[in-house]
């Protein structure tokens, strides 16, 4: 049998509590819907974090167990510590998973883990066309070539992020915009992706393909099998060959 993977679904879990929009769409918090779903794989065990947490969600003992974060974000991006922004761009460094939902492209983490701003254009809430743009990829096994959100918040380019590794979704919007909705980054021996839809007044994670999408994201953010343990330090590579000959 696989290794489970530890996953944690890092949520503010703010808005839930003071919009009646937002409570009456996920009243035990968006991050708890997305446990929901990725429950009913048998190799994920899932936990939950919030803001308001002690440690932020996130202390030691949780972190470095963690081989998949996906983070939500929105109004308290400041609220989040540096010193827990530097912790999850080292672990993500070290092989870490990292996922970043919809506003979480603002987020500190983010942000430092992909190394620019994560500015983007917005505007309301809108019909929202997504584009499978690689089929071949482990992210979009069974996505069709498209599918239709019918309300989610806009979100437009220019999108200032590094030119991804591999581009998985564009969107198309009804007010004729467009963004690229779905981006796969590589960061030292860690593995990013970033989804766009999951607007907190919007059904966007109810929706089968964007659970799909971030069931097999989990997948393939999951830290590689290397052999050997991957570090904070460079090994002397000269007293690393010799201990080997000399066995």
């Amino acid at each position: 049998m696989a290794k489970q993977l530890n996953v944690v679904v890092w949520n503010e879990f703010r808005h839930e509590k003071t919009k009646e929009e937002v409570k009456a769409l996920y009243p035990n918090g968006l991050h708890a819907v997305i446990k929901e779903f990725l429950d009913e794989d048998t190799t994920l065990n899932v936990r939950l974090a919030a803001l308001d947490d002690p440690d932020q969600g996130l202390p030691d003992e949780v972190l470095n167990q963690t081989d998949v974060l996906i983070w939500w974000g929105h109004k308290s991006h400041k609220d989040v510590s540096d010193e827990l922004t530097q912790k999850i761009r080292d672990r993500v460094f070290l092989g870490m998973g990292f996922i970043a939902l919809h506003s979480g492209h603002h987020s500190k983490p983010f942000r430092a883990i992909i190394g620019t701003n994560g500015n983007l254009s917005w505007g309301r809430n809108q019909k929202e066309v997504i584009w499978n743009l690689m089929p071949s990829h482990p992210i979009t096994k069974g996505i069709p070539d498209h599918f239709i959100l019918e309300s989610e918040e806009l979100y437009s380019e220019p999108f200032y992020i590094p030119q991804p590794d591999a581009l998985l979704f564009g969107a198309w919007f009804e007010d004729g915009h467009i963004f690229r909705a779905g981006a796969c980054f590589h960061r030292g021996a860690g593995k990013v992706f970033y989804f766009q839809p999951g607007h907190e007044t919007c059904r966007s994670f109810f929706n089968p393909y964007v659970r799909t999408i971030i069931r097999n994201a989990v997948h393939w953010a999951a830290p590689n099998e290397t052999g050997y343990e991957i570090t904070d330090e460079c090994p002397h590579l000269l007293d690393k060959v010799t201990d080997e000959f000399s066995k």
